[in-house]
């Protein structure tokens, strides 16, 4: 089995360092470890350390040794990201844990038009910080050194922006009336970015769709089955993966 991760802020080196605070609560309270346990450190932006427990403090000190090097994972060739339309109720932290396990490397919040759930004032920055922090958690249990990047809440017209940009754009559509390939078989970019749009549980708006269509992003269709609006994004994400070769 890998070793547990633990985030910090800036990843040490050296012969020994104490991870307190939350994390090394955790690690002492919850995980128990004990000496001679090997733990890996990362930031959440790539960059990590293996070491060793050197000694468990009280209830939220863990001393770790041997954090000889730092290691840097790259960045992706192909960057996948993810528009998801808000679902209600905690599904959409739902979908940000199974996307983050599976390899989401972003994640965009979108207010689509039949969005039951809307995101505003205070009940919008407490709901994209449970995203967030639902990804730094899935981030760590999946023993990722690279978390998924949570973007604020996004408009119809801001998601075509970043359509417009993509090397590859995609909207998953079901209806059978909308000429549309399968997922499985899209031409994918050796290298660049691909947003794959996720709409809600209502679906995409013919009026979105044209919007998404005049910035260049494809239907596309996942199976025969209908899939949630909180686990196509998850299902879409895995078909991408295998494709690019990040799962070989």
């Amino acid at each position: 089995m890998t070793a547990p991760v633990f985030v910090v802020e800036e990843v040490p080196a050296g012969p020994e360092f104490v991870l307190d605070g939350p994390e090394g609560r955790h690690a002492v309270s919850v995980k128990r470890l004990n000496p001679g346990e090997d733990v890996v450190l990362t930031d959440g932006r790539g960059h990590w350390a293996e070491g060793v427990v050197k000694a468990a403090e009280g209830k939220d000190r863990l001393v770790v040794m041997d954090l000889n090097s730092i290691a840097e994972e790259p960045e992706p060739d192909v960057r996948i990201t993810v528009v998801q339309a808000l679902p209600k109720g905690d599904r959409g932290e739902l979908a940000v844990e199974t996307m983050t396990e599976t390899g989401v490397d972003a994640i965009v919040p979108w207010q689509a038009s039949r969005c039951i759930t809307q995101w505003r004032g205070d009940r919008g920055a407490k709901s994209l910080a449970k995203w967030r922090a639902t990804a730094r958690e899935a981030g760590k249990q999946s023993r990722r050194v690279r978390f998924p990047d949570v973007a604020e809440a996004m408009t119809t017209k801001q998601v075509a922006a970043l359509l417009a940009g993509a090397d590859l754009a995609i909207v998953l559509h079901e209806d059978r009336d909308t000429p549309s390939g399968a997922l499985a078989t899209a031409e994918l970019p050796k290298a660049g970015s691909v947003v794959l749009v996720v709409g809600p549980e209502g679906g995409v708006s013919p009026e979105e769709l044209a919007v998404f269509a005049e910035a260049g992003a494809h239907p596309c269709r996942l199976g025969r089955s209908v899939l949630r609006t909180s686990t196509a994004g998850t299902a879409a994400v895995a078909v991408l993966l295998a494709r690019t070769g990040r799962w070989s």
